[in-house]
């Protein structure tokens, strides 16, 4: 009845702990796991800054066309920091550059939210706006729809 006793818990002790068996299966579920979700979030996050820029575009459009509306033309438009200049260089969030492109004539212009930093990344690539209010991308592999 000793002996039983003896290997019974043994047993017990050996039953108790982890195997690396174990342990190289749980770190394999882990690893693919954050394969998957890691760049999932990283695309989640990408597409919620681009509220950033469309909210800049529609900012910088609307002043535009105030500027129009007191200087008869887009042309006399600037970039920079003050209250008097009529587009801000990047977005509320600094996730784009923005810029302008007046055409020759005074009547048309282009606004551009060019993605930077972490951003730069995104599927959709530069917005635009123009002044009859057409969205579109350039650089990037989703169409119009998907991004706007």
């Amino acid at each position: 009845m000793f002996p039983e006793r003896c290997c019974s818990h043994q047993r017990l002790q050996r039953e108790t702990g982890v195997t690396l068996l174990e342990l190289l299966i749980v770190v394999a579920a882990v690893a693919v796991l954050s394969a998957v979700a890691l760049p999932a979030y990283q695309n989640a996050v990408r597409k919620a800054h681009r509220a950033d820029a469309k909210t800049a575009l529609t900012t910088a459009a609307q002043r535009m066309e105030r500027h129009f509306t007191e200087k008869g033309t887009y042309a006399s438009a600037t970039i920079g920091t003050g209250l008097a200049d009529t587009v801000l260089p990047d977005s509320e969030n600094k996730y784009y550059l923005l810029s302008f492109n007046p055409a020759s004539t005074v009547v048309t212009y282009t606004l551009r939210a060019t993605p930077q930093g972490a951003q730069a990344a995104d599927k959709c690539g530069a917005f635009t706006i123009d002044q009859s209010g057409t969205r579109g991308v350039t650089g990037g592999s989703l169409t119009v729809e998907e991004c706007w």
